[in-house]
């Protein structure tokens, strides 16, 4: 029976280029509307004062735009990783952890609630950063094994996060008030390495998806190039 019959779907490279670029893109932006508020918000300490702090006040849109975008790349992630399924299980794991990791960042921007004496309702800011901890620790090595099909580098470096990130992570909840900013903002670093490598294992893929005509290959292939 041919696949036609069977009616198998094919992965679309550019569907993984976009994925990719919007990923870093996110990423990108983030960074850079950290950089502006530090500049542009007055009396900010960046080595003190952390990112929900930026994101509070009179320059809250500048930090929530790098908010959206990140969480843009991290649904686009998932879109990509259920569009190229690589594993089973744990591929399947780290697709939700990546659409729930998106939402709750759109969360903490769209909510505008940092903890700061705000008492207009609940103060859900800190139940958001456990789960995105959590999501976090979660994600890399559940989809280590299917990047592993594209990229045994790839495997290493989704493997690293989990392995940095989860002694390091908790460590934020008892850094002294004068370093935390600095802290939190290193451990977003690691958090983007993870969505950078697995965008990274995208483009991969696609390449080698264009170099074999553009016609795509089913999903669960191991790419033996």
């Amino acid at each position: 029976m041919s696949n036609d019959d069977l009616g198998m779907t094919y992965e679309r490279p550019y569907l993984l280029i976009l994925s990719a670029c919007i990923a870093i893109l996110g990423c990108a932006v983030l960074v850079v509307s950290i950089l502006v508020a530090d500049v542009v918000v007055p009396d900010h300490d960046w080595v003190a004062d952390t990112i929900s702090d930026l994101g509070a006040g009179e320059y809250e849109l500048i930090v929530d735009a790098g908010l959206y975008s990140y969480a843009a790349g991290l649904i686009a992630l998932a879109i990509g990783a259920a569009h190229c399924h690589l594993g089973e299980r744990g591929w399947t794991a780290g697709i939700f952890s990546l659409l729930m990791l998106g939402v709750i960042v759109l969360l903490i921007g769209a909510r505008n609630e940092y903890g700061d004496d705000d008492n207009a309702g609940p103060v859900l800011h800190v139940y958001f950063v456990y789960i995105f901890g959590a999501l976090v620790a979660l994600a890399p090595w559940a989809m280590s094994a299917g990047a592993c099909t594209v990229s045994k580098l790839s495997e290493r470096v989704l493997k690293g996060v989990t392995i940095v990130w989860v002694p390091l992570a908790p460590v934020f909840f008892f850094m002294p008030t004068g370093y935390d900013g600095i802290y939190e903002r290193f451990l977003g670093l690691i958090a983007s390495v993870f969505m950078i490598g697995l965008a990274l294992v995208f483009l991969k893929r696609a390449r080698v998806l264009r170099g074999r005509g553009d016609r795509g290959y089913e999903p669960g292939v191991r790419d033996t190039t």
